[in-house]
């Protein structure tokens, strides 16, 4: 994950702790483990594919699943017109006989229908129930809680960042007018789910008290006896988000949500 940060030239400085920027230096070093079979899968990631990372902490958590599950793939822009489900990332399943590519949403759905169809491996097979149980608060946490105040921050707290780095393909007034009507869509949905009703003090707390959480958890995985001996073979050997010796969903998910925020300049 080191890359991450290096190799990200116009990003912001990262806005979480030092401790929790350090750490994923070594916490995903997952090209190793990558397919080389034909592309069978497209990523439609909403914006340009020439990017390395995407502002989506979706689109990242997507992509760092395929690639921890062994699958490889290839990336274009699409768009929310065309997605299933009309948000992205969506994927495109590709036959080998040339037939209709099928389309695919969300991406806790996209993973659970390409492990089960055999076409990504299945990174719970060796948790204990509580392991599962553990992995999927860690995901609720970024997704369910976490996430809405990014969005906050983003369209409401740094709206023209926001709306000049999504919308820069459009001509300025345009930009202007499709920014102001997503400015209006976001302030409502964040009002309906609750994130838009705190203070401005009250979502910089909770986003803190989540980023602080995963710092903590994170220390707690690195320090265990499966990733301590695993970095005494290798010291650049990534560590897993449960400590073990094998990613789990929740590993996706993080790398997502960090690197999103890191390269994000809203």
């Amino acid at each position: 994950m080191g890359a991450i940060i290096d190799g990200y030239k116009h990003g912001p400085e990262p806005r979480i702790s030092p401790f929790l920027s350090a750490i994923i230096c070594n916490h995903l070093q997952s090209s190793s483990i990558m397919s080389t079979k034909t592309p069978l899968l497209t990523v439609y990631r909403g914006s340009a594919p020439g990017a390395h990372y995407s502002w989506s902490p979706f689109v990242g958590k997507l992509e760092a699943r395929l690639r921890l599950g062994g699958a490889s793939y290839r990336v274009e822009a699409g768009s929310k017109m065309q997605a299933p489900r009309g948000k992205v990332p969506y994927v495109s399943i590709s036959d080998a006989h040339g037939g209709t590519p099928q389309l695919l949403g969300d991406t806790a759905l996209i993973a659970r229908h390409l492990t089960e169809n055999g076409l990504l491996a299945d990174l719970s097979t060796l948790l204990t129930p509580a392991q599962r149980a553990r992995d999927l608060a860690i995901r609720s946490l970024l997704e369910d809680k976490l996430y809405f105040f990014i969005v906050r921050e983003r369209w409401i707290d740094n709206f023209a960042t926001m709306r000049d780095g999504t919308l820069y393909t459009m001509p300025y007034p345009l930009r202007l007018a499709v920014g102001w009507l997503a400015y209006r869509a976001v302030t409502k949905a964040l009002a309906g789910q609750g994130a838009g009703r705190y203070t401005d003090a009250e979502a910089r707390a909770f986003k803190t008290e989540t980023w602080d959480g995963l710092a903590a958890l994170l220390a707690e995985a690195q320090s265990t006896p499966a990733s301590v001996a695993r970095r005494a073979e290798d010291a650049g050997a990534p560590f897993w988000v449960l400590g073990g010796g094998q990613p789990s969903e929740a590993d996706a998910t993080v790398y997502g949500f960090i690197v999103s925020c890191l390269v994000c300049k809203a």
